[in-house]
């Protein structure tokens, strides 16, 4: 059967073999709980440190440097490289490391990720700069238009075909895309009280463009890392490895890069001044807790989802992420970064509706289900997908009546997929598709 997974963090995060690391061996309900937390914490922290006044290197102001953070999380998800090589050398001294575990064996090359890595950190460092001109709920809810870019450039780059459910899937996005930011701009968020509406839609709109490079991050890896048995751990930390690297090297230019923004941003005078970044941090405790919670819930972000991915199902890292949009909104409002917005909450049912819709979590209720182009699996395919290719699939049904109102959601497609269907001591067979969710077959 094949796995997925929903998220714009993670490409192909969780694109390994049901047997490779990590090995979880902590409850569900932990790794569900770790994984809302984690994710949670990653979004605030950044609009904390956004929003937190500091002494720099000339004057007091705020901490304005979005691709300082960027090269924070890169730092984060870097990390998960070194969780990996740790555990590998943990199994081989124990005599447990299986050969498809064991690096020595890879065919794939590190330079491998170098290509996503580079989609990766103009995708990031563009929400980062779009975060400081708009809210943090706003932020997280517009992520999902990922859905829509993804769609049009399977289909076009690698010609996917999309089933009349997908097309209606991603017109509920767009619509709830369209419905949150109008609410963004009727209701004047005491988060952005000192922004223009102007400086508010281009943050959202640099949100938005950021779910396009991420969607081209998802076809760049679909045709060249598709074809590799990628351990989860070491994609997520190669790729923080090769964006720490270039972001570190492009942040030296961006230091000798004047700017002047007539919005009294970059008092400093550079595009990104990383030394005024750590004198400000070095000044304010805030800013240290705020940073490091930054790196380091990233980090565990991607070891809990993984891990839900791999003990539950990507379904239900699906509603968990859904559940985060939640947390961070209802946090934002407690702590009066935000003022609710009813137009906000309807652009938010619509986000969540078309995500679902097009992961077949639900099915659209009315018309024929193939006119939809649902296709119903047979009763062998359903005999094979029951405990025989994913054992762990939670074990005490977290989440599942949240996943589908019959049970466990089907896992068929998703932006990354991998095949578990081959498990007979030989490596996993990858027949899905990285980009699964958004296409229909061939």
């Amino acid at each position: 059967m094949l796995r997925s997974l929903v998220g714009s963090e993670m490409c192909i995060r969780d694109r390994c073999s049901p047997t490779a690391l990590p090995r979880p061996s902590a409850p569900p309900r932990f790794l569900a709980f770790g994984m809302l937390v984690t994710g949670s914490v990653n979004t605030l922290s950044t609009k904390w440190a956004d929003k937190t006044d500091s002494q720099g290197r000339q004057e007091y102001h705020e901490f304005d440097h979005p691709f300082f953070q960027a090269a924070g999380m890169f730092l984060g998800e870097l990390s998960c490289l070194m969780v990996f090589y740790v555990s590998v050398a943990n199994l081989r001294r124990k005599g447990e490391l299986t050969a498809e575990e064991d690096p020595k064996n890879h065919k794939w090359g590190p330079t491998l990720f170098v290509l996503p890595a580079c989609c990766d950190m103009c995708g990031t460092s563009l929400m980062y700069v779009g975060l400081t001109m708009t809210s943090a709920s706003i932020f997280q809810m517009l992520r999902g238009s990922v859905v829509i870019f993804t769609g049009i450039l399977s289909v076009t780059f690698l010609k996917r075909k999309l089933m009349r459910f997908h097309w209606a899937s991603m017109f509920l996005v767009l619509l709830g895309v369209a419905v949150v930011g109008l609410g963004d701009l009727i209701v004047k968020n005491s988060s952005s009280s000192s922004k223009s509406t102007g400086t508010q839609m281009l943050g959202n709109g640099m949100v938005i463009a950021a779910q396009m490079i991420t969607a081209i991050q998802m076809v760049v890896e679909e045709k060249f890392i598709g074809g590799h048995n990628v351990p989860a751990l070491a994609a997520v930390g190669w790729e923080g490895f090769w964006g720490l690297t270039i972001l570190s090297c492009a942040l030296v230019g961006m230091y000798f890069i004047p700017a002047h923004l007539p919005d009294g941003s970059h008092q400093s005078g550079h595009f990104e001044d990383s030394w005024d970044a750590m004198v400000q941090i070095s000044n304010s405790w805030k800013l240290v807790v705020a940073i490091g919670g930054n790196i380091l819930s990233i980090a565990f972000f991607n070891y809990f989802g993984i891990s839900v991915t791999k003990v539950m199902s990507a379904s239900h890292r699906m509603v968990i992420d859904s559940v985060r949009t939640i947390v961070i909104w209802g946090f934002s409002l407690a702590v009066g970064w935000e003022k609710f917005s009813p137009l906000q909450l309807v652009g938010f049912v619509l986000l969540i509706s078309g995500t679902v819709f097009y992961q077949e979590i639900w099915k659209f209720p009315f018309g024929e289900p193939s006119w939809w182009g649902y296709s119903e699996p047979s009763d062998h395919q359903l005999l094979d997908g029951v405990d025989k290719d994913d054992g762990l699939e939670d074990p005490e049904d977290v989440l599942g009546s949240a996943a589908s109102p019959h049970g466990k959601a089907p896992q068929k497609k998703s932006f990354t997929t991998f095949d578990e269907t081959s498990q007979t001591g030989e490596k996993c067979a990858h027949r899905g598709s990285m980009t699964g969710s958004f296409l229909g077959n061939k």
